[in-house]
Formats: C-alpha cells, structure tokens, sequence
C-alpha cells in the first residue's frame, strides 16, 4: 500500500524553498524511518511517500517536526561543454524572433541552479532560464529524445541523459554524459550544484551500457532460459528512497500476484521473482525445484501438463516449462523456493530499464537461487478473479480540478498503450496543462495539454511537469499492470466531497 503528501515551501522558483525542501529531504533520507518510501524534493516542494500500514502519516508529520530547520549547503560550480545542434534550435529562434547565435548566447547566460533530479535517473532541472528564451513544452511529449540533449521548458532547462520520451524544445548536445550508472559516482551532478554551459564542438557521448544484475556464474545454477517472452524481468519488492536521484520505483506491476506467488513457496514478499508479459519465456530447471505461477493471462504447461495458478508444484531437474496465453490479463509472476540471485543497485534487484539498470532475459541465460529452500510442493491460495469490466476508484491528485475530474469519470476510455511506465488512454478529452516540474506520484493520472491522460506506473519518472488532476486509488493500481491496449476502463470517484 502506497500513500503520499506533498510540502510545500514555497511557489515557483525559489532557492530560498529548494534550500528548506533539499535539507528537510536529506535529513529524513540520513535515517529513514521504517514504512518511508520516498522522499523526493524538487524546487519548492518535497513529496513524501509512506506505506500506511508501517507509518501513519501522523507518526511521519510529528517526526518532521522534530528534524532541525536548516537550509541545504550549496554544492559545486560544474561547467558543461554544450553542441548547439538541437532539433528544435531553428523553431525556437523563429519563434522568439531571435536569431541562431542570440538562442545559445541567452542559453549560455545564466549560471543555472540544480533544483532537483528527477523524470529519468541523473536528469537535472535547472533554472532560471532567461525570460527572453522561455517557451513552454510541446502540446504533446515526443516518443523518444536522443541521450544527452539539452533543452529548454519555461523556466527551466535540463539534460536528457538517455534516450527518453519528453516534451521540451531541443537545443543542443552535452559533450559529457550527466549519468552513466558504471561509474563510480554515477550522477555527475546533485540539487544544490551550479551549471554553466559553454559551446563547444566535439563527440557526442555514448550512451550508458545497461548494467548488469544478473551474476555470469550463478552459485546456485537452477533455470536456463531456452527461450524469452516479450519482457522478461527479474524484480524484487522496488527500489525505494531512490526518487531523488531520479531511479524509478521499479518492482512488480501486479503486487499482489507477485506476492501470491513467493508466499506460495514460502519466499519473503520481495523475493526476486521472473515478471513476463504478453508471452511467456521457455524455461528448464537444472536442479529439483518447488514453484509457483500466479498472474492473469496465461496457462502454466510443465511437459504438456497444465499448472494451476496459486499452486505450488515440483519442477523436477530437466524439464521444461512453457505459458500459453489464455483469458483476460497479460502479466504473470513465477517464483522458486530460496528466490533468485540477482545483485542489488542501490539497494534493489528490480531494473531500471529507462536508467539502464538490469535488462529483460535472453536466450541463454542462466538464473541462480539466493538460497536453499526446503519446502513441500502442493501448497495452495486462491487467487482473486479479474473483474470482467475494468473500473478504478480515481482520488483527488496534486492538480486536482473538478471540470477535469467529471470529465475522467465520464468516460469511458480505451487503452491505446500499456507498459511499465504508464497506461495512455484515448476517449473524452480532458483538460491538461502543465506547469513546473514536480514530484509524480504512483497512479498519478497525468494530463499534458493534448488532454489524452496518461496513468503512471511503476517505471515513471520521478518528476514531470504536466497537471495531476486525479490519482488511482492504491488499491486499484495492480489492475493497471493487466490491461492490454483496447481494453475499456472507467474511472468512478474514490471519495467523499463533504
């Protein structure tokens, strides 16, 4: 269960509230209280998130009070080289009536603060761009921005350090990659620092390499992976307190079906356990092992004969299990007494995918157990049924507007893209905007300009800039991880308005 509230220290773009917002973040992040999720500042405003059942939100304000009231210190100078070359560098100029040469010198003017980091791992919001220079973002985010382009949104400008969608106006290319997680230090910048940037010409980057999580020699050697699905992934509960930096919240989509599958085999709830989708891998055990299949969409088939889901099995050495797509749903969880091996990246086993941390599997690899488990196979839970007509409570979000939130619950929509990241609908159009950047929420229903929302899921960025107007009541979330595009939705109101 996930809950969340944001503090607000200010509005717009003040150093004075990111001062307060960067201490009050780091000093909770210096000892976390057990059930903190994430506290994630970004220029006035520090969003936290609690896991209610861990930490009530009265427990959590009082604990705020008592952290002292410092502001943060500032950081280092950093100057980075900068390629003017940016796609949309001439439509900027014509827009503002400016030529070539007068864009990158006003880009080039200011020393430009860190306000926070977020959107993608290591991407920094900086500010104040020059008002001669602003623009807002594009009516609708691109698909895809190169690495390393630099670009402008009102009053802010940043750096895309991976490929990414996004919706700000291009200007040009950093010359020095801002993150690459193989480094030492992979944020080559943090809120606080100040930027300057100077034209250069030169190679662009390449871009960071995924890192790998999974061990080349595993010490227990127990599947090999004959086949992959479309996505396969190895996830743990989440990568949690890592907002800050960017990294996205990771883990599974459907949490209770992964939780479902590792209590089935007596594994703690955030074991490493496989998440597929839409096709399952093909897989043969290299040792006896006790398993378990839970999720939607699928049948398990160990040598032709069907698996139940929410039933543990014995998965005896050499043979080979398969899923065949069947019923409503497209995501399923399969867990193996001991878990998985897969080493940590800031504390989490879950990918990255966005921030090149982990990759889906491949044909060939070989997954490990954490540890021996002796448990009995034939253990066995029901699993809750898909609804036949998928409908989500909405509640009030951070941009909450009551023409936005009617026009939400008017519905219906339709799916038109469902992935890690977020669930894009089509249907009533609903009114948007965008502002500046902020802290998302999990479930947030984010609504550019174009009115199409967009509901963020696991893989999101940490911070955007388009309205919030409503969020997906928490208990609803896991539904998200099993729609398919042209699946109908509904959203009804979650709460009381008096």
């Amino acid at each position: 269960m996930v809950r969340g509230f944001y503090l607000r220290f200010g509005e717009g773009v003040s150093e004075e509230a990111n001062r307060r917002a960067l201490a009050l973040a780091e000093a909770l992040l210096r000892a976390p209280p057990p059930g903190l999720l994430d506290a994630v500042p970004a220029y006035g405003v520090l969003y936290l998130e609690y896991d209610p059942r861990r930490l009530s939100r009265g427990r959590l304000l009082r604990l705020l009070k008592g952290l002292p009231q410092e502001r943060a210190e500032e950081g280092r100078v950093v100057e980075i080289p900068v390629r003017y070359d940016g796609e949309d560098l001439p439509e900027v100029a014509s827009r503002l009536g400016l030529s070539l040469e007068a864009v990158k010198a006003l880009h080039q003017k200011p020393l430009y603060r860190v306000y926070a980091l977020g959107f993608t791992p290591g991407f920094p919001f900086l500010a104040e761009v020059e008002p001669a220079l602003r623009l807002p973002r594009k009516p609708h985010p691109r698909p895809r921005v190169p690495a390393h382009a630099v670009a402008v949104a009102g009053v802010q400008t940043g750096i895309y350090p991976l490929p990414s969608p996004g919706g700000w106006n291009l200007l040009g290319t950093s010359l020095v990659a801002v993150y690459d997680p193989h480094r030492e230090t992979p944020f080559l910048l943090r809120p606080g620092d100040r930027v300057r940037f100077l034209e250069a010409e030169g190679p662009t980057p390449p871009e960071p390499r995924p890192l790998e999580l999974l061990p080349e020699e595993p010490r227990l050697p127990a599947l090999l992976v004959e086949e992959p699905g479309l996505l396969d992934l190895v996830v743990d509960g989440g990568r949690f307190l890592g907002g800050h930096l960017g990294l996205a919240r990771s883990g599974p989509l459907d949490a209770p079906s992964a939780r479902l599958a590792n209590r089935l085999v007596g594994n703690g709830e955030g074991a490493p356990l496989l998440e597929f989708a839409y096709k399952g891998p093909v897989l043969t055990a290299l040792r006896d092992l006790v398993a378990a299949f839970a999720g939607y969409g699928f049948v398990a088939l160990l040598e032709g004969e069907e698996i139940p889901p929410g039933q543990s099995f014995l998965w005896p050495r050499g043979k080979t299990l398969r899923f065949r797509p069947r019923g409503p749903g497209v995501r399923g969880y399969l867990a193996v007494a001991g878990g998985l091996e897969v080493r940590p990246f800031l504390g989490s086993a879950s990918p990255d995918l966005r921030g090149r941390i982990g990759r889906p599997l491949r044909a060939g690899d070989l997954l490990g157990l954490e540890a021996l488990r002796p448990v009995r196979p034939g253990r066995a839970f029901p699993q809750r049924p898909l609804p036949e007509a998928f409908c989500l409570r909405l509640l009030p979000g951070p941009q909450f507007a009551g023409e936005a939130f009617r026009a939400l619950c008017s519905g219906p929509f339709r799916v038109a893209r469902a992935d890690r990241v977020g669930v894009e609908l089509s249907g009533p159009e609903v009114p948007g905007g965008e502002g500046l950047s902020e802290p998302t929420p999990l479930g947030g229903v984010q609504v550019p300009p174009s009115g199409r929302p967009l509901v963020l899921l696991a893989d999101k960025g940490s911070l955007g800039g388009y309205a919030k107007p409503a969020l997906v009541d928490p208990r609803d979330l896991w539904l998200l991880g099993q729609v398919r595009p042209g699946v109908e939705i509904r959203f009804t109101s979650g709460y009381n308005r008096e």
